[in-house]
């Protein structure tokens, strides 16, 4: 049994990894500021369901709470899954971003580096930290997606990808800063820090917005029969994960610390898991849920394909995943359905 602490512990991934872990009988510590839609619906799902979890209410803005947590008593590992998720809110509040996702990482790294034990920490980062590099890649335009248009890219983009040179927008700039830190950390100081660059994870305790979850987003605004307003042209690529497989990829993170230290990882569906907006409808459609939709602009540094190279993480943890498209919409629409 392990003493893990998850950042963020009531957001989407954050409350999966708990649900996840605690089924496996480890003791969870949850450190949220209840600050997200639906966090608080979450943390009393979790609560109900197991009797080994120990809730704080306080947020990674400020050291002296994770420090705190830390002294009490010998954590093993951090899910560092707290962060500000939304790049349109990072454009209008830039410095809110920063402070959650840069100096918060930041934090919760002095706070391991002064504490006695020092616990690995598995960090979730973003695949925005490639930025509008990605859109510098040929593509072609099919009738109903976009394609990258060079060879080099058909299994998707690789951890060595550029970073540098080009718009990220503030979340990326704010998840790429605190990317580095984890790698630097572990250079500098020795700690033990895993990075997953993740792209499109979708499943249950999802709240999705216009500006995060996309996925997510579509089914329930679909269900509800809300508008939904798609910016760009619906032809934009992601490749889409099922929760559970993420939950799977931390278990053999945790499992296989000690080798895998350092190292940055690509995560999502990959090439074989990846729908555009408009295939996500007609898949929509074909459960009969056929919602109204509109255009509008498309959004600052928004990459028209994104696709996870995640031979990596298949080559050191032998994870793939398991859960295509249409068996994971079907998981989450009876999830959504059960609410």
């Amino acid at each position: 049994m392990n003493k893990i602490l998850v950042t963020g512990g009531a957001g989407f991934i954050g409350s999966n990894l708990v649900d996840y872990f605690s089924e496996k009988g480890h003791k969870i510590t949850i450190l949220d500021n209840f600050s997200r839609n639906g966090s608080e619906i979450n943390a009393e799902y979790l609560l109900k369901k197991h009797e080994n979890l120990d809730i704080k209410r306080g947020d990674i803005r400020d050291i002296e709470t994770i420090k705190n947590i830390l002294k009490r008593e010998k954590i093993d590992i951090i899910f560092h899954t707290a962060g500000q998720t939304a790049v349109t809110t990072s454009v209008e509040n830039p410095r809110e971003d920063f402070e959650v996702n840069a100096l918060g990482t930041f934090n919760i790294l002095e706070a391991v580096r002064l504490s006695k034990y020092k616990p690995p920490v598995i960090f979730s980062s973003t695949n925005k930290v490639y930025g509008n590099n990605v859109n510098k890649i040929p593509i072609n335009e099919k009738e109903k997606r976009y394609k990258f248009g060079d060879k080099k890219f058909k299994l998707g983009i690789p951890e060595d990808f550029p970073t540098d040179a080009n718009e990220h927008t503030p979340y990326g700039c704010s998840k790429y800063t605190a990317d580095i830190y984890m790698r630097d950390y572990y250079e500098i100081f020795g700690l033990k820090t895993v990075v997953f660059r993740l792209s499109c994870i979708y499943g249950p305790m999802q709240n999705g917005t216009e500006d995060q979850g996309w996925l997510a987003h579509f089914l329930i605004s679909g269900v509800k029969n809300k508008p939904i307003t798609i910016f760009g042209d619906g032809k934009q690529v992601r490749d889409v994960l099922f929760v559970s497989d993420l939950n799977r990829l931390f278990e053999l993170a945790l499992e296989k610390i000690d080798k895998v230290s350092g190292e940055v990882y690509n995560v999502g569906g990959g090439y074989k898991n990846t729908l555009s907006l408009i295939e996500l409808l007609e898949l929509m459609g074909k459960n009969n849920i056929k919602p109204k939709y509109s255009f509008s602009d498309w959004r600052p540094a928004d990459q028209k394909v994104y696709i996870s190279d995640i031979r990596k993480a298949k080559r050191d943890f032998g994870w793939e995943p398991k859960i295509g498209p249409e068996e994971g919409f079907g998981k989450f629409l009876k999830w959504f359905k059960n609410q």
